[in-house]
């Protein structure tokens, strides 16, 4: 036992002697800056090779946001996402994560996953849907009124992935100011008559449109019909040119023409001025500062009196009675 570890310490002597000799000789220094020159030299053609080629982080800006679509129940808002990217190699648009908040509240909020690819040295735009349901913002808070109009931010990270920089968040901020829209409140005002008959009575209606909203309408075309007890007297579509002042009230006249007879014995009422019951659908076209709208009319159970013009000895216009 005594000569193994004899000859185990003879050994370790010999190679520490080795050691010492070779280190004498500078045989192990030139071993290590051999070593380290392989390592600067390959860290120095790394950077020479990131620099050629290029590797940058890329930019994006709020290029324009759009509402293609709003009415009583919806925004539609598309916000578009201009992004340049100076790599020499295309870059995936791994998420999208937006926010939409009114005075520090959240309205909504979201994720789009896997929103493209960026082309190498290019720039695209990048189309942002979002969408806002009225119901979901008036029950969640209750001060928000239909027919106002409430600021917004909207919030939007882009989330890319860049070869050498890793994964990046691009930041997106814009301001501006949206409505939450009222349908506008109709009543046939009154109606005069044209030419009336048993077979064919033509008519203007003159119909009163309150505008309940903190903006105006700029009133393009019209579609509606009428019943007048119970029956249906027909409707049209017609282009119809006005301004509906916001708070405002606006008259506008819309012909009819239909068949007395056809009412029966409801007919004798309204001829000895008892009032008939009506109603009124409709929609409008209208423009606003905030895109285009087509908004329901409607007014059930309006009441109003039918009498002869003047020339049947008569009145010549017959008022409403709500």
């Amino acid at each position: 036992m005594a000569s193994y570890d004899d000859s185990e310490r003879s050994d370790r002597g010999i190679k520490e002697e080795e050691k010492k000799e070779r280190k004498h000789n500078g045989e192990e220094e030139e071993g290590d800056s051999f070593i380290d020159k392989v390592k600067d030299f390959i860290h120095d053609i790394g950077e020479k090779i990131e620099g050629a080629i290029g590797f940058g982080k890329p930019t994006a800006d709020v290029a324009a946001i759009h509402i293609p679509c709003i009415n009583l129940e919806k925004a539609e808002i598309v916000v578009d996402v201009l992004i340049k990217n100076p790599n020499p190699v295309p870059i995936p648009l791994i998420d999208i994560n937006y926010l939409i908040e009114s005075d520090g509240r959240k309205l909504v909020s979201g994720l789009i996953p896997d929103a493209g690819t960026i082309q190498a040295h290019g720039e695209e735009t990048v189309k942002v849907p979002l969408h806002l349901i009225y119901d979901d913002i008036k029950s969640t808070y209750n001060d928000i009124e239909p027919g106002s109009i409430i600021p917004y931010r909207i919030k939007v990270d882009l989330i890319v992935d860049v070869p050498v920089l890793g994964r990046l968040t691009l930041p997106l901020e814009k301001t501006g100011e949206i409505p939450i829209p009222y349908k506008p409140d109709v009543d046939v005002d009154k109606i005069k008559f044209q030419k009336f008959s048993f077979e064919e009575t033509v008519a203007v209606l003159h119909l009163k449109l309150e505008n309940m909203n903190d903006f105006d309408l700029g009133l393009n075309a019209l579609d509606y019909e009428i019943w007048l007890c119970e029956v249906s007297i027909g409707g049209a579509e017609l282009s119809k040119s006005a301004n509906l002042e916001k708070k405002g009230i606006t008259f506008v006249d819309v012909p009819i023409t239909f068949r007395p007879k056809d009412f029966g014995s409801a007919l004798w009422d309204m001829i000895r001025g008892r009032g008939t019951g009506y109603t009124f659908k409709g929609h409008i076209d209208v423009d606003t500062p905030f895109g285009a709208m087509k908004l329901p009319i409607v007014k059930e159970g309006g009441t109003t009196r039918l009498k002869k013009s003047k020339e049947d000895g008569g009145d010549d216009d017959d008022d409403d009675e709500d």
